[in-house]
């Protein structure tokens, strides 16, 4: 079984930046897919950004320039560099992981295994 563990959240003011990591355990091999997904209270689960096994990404429109997702497989980690932060950003953010055909995709479904959640706060 794999666990995901988030972490690099935090409050921040506007403009900022987070770096969220998501270690992962358990695998037997590299060969996986992420993404992280957040969520606001009230709001359904957003896919934020994905990236696939060959390094392909997709983003979600409202953070497409501002966020990076990236992957060290020899650390079995996984990032979200959040840069240019908003308010509108405030969420728990969640790692997710996958090996599936649906590498690449910001559905929740998709994923198997996901984190606990780390909360980002951004104020004005």
């Amino acid at each position: 079984q794999v666990q995901l563990v988030e972490s690099g959240g935090g409050s921040v003011q506007a403009g900022g930046s987070l770096r969220l990591s998501c270690a992962a355990s358990g695998y037997t091999d590299t060969t996986y897919c992420i993404a992280w997904f957040r969520q606001a209270p009230g709001k359904e689960r957003e896919g934020v950004a994905a990236i696939d096994s060959d390094s392909s990404t997709s983003y979600a429109d409202s953070v497409k320039g501002r966020f990076t997702i990236s992957k060290d497989n020899a650390k079995n980690t996984m990032y979200l560099q959040m840069n240019s932060l908003k308010p509108e950003d405030t969420a728990m953010y969640y790692c997710a992981a996958t090996q599936s055909l649906y590498c690449g995709s910001r559905v929740s479904w998709a994923y198997h295994y996901w984190g606990q959640g780390t909360q980002v706060t951004v104020s004005s």
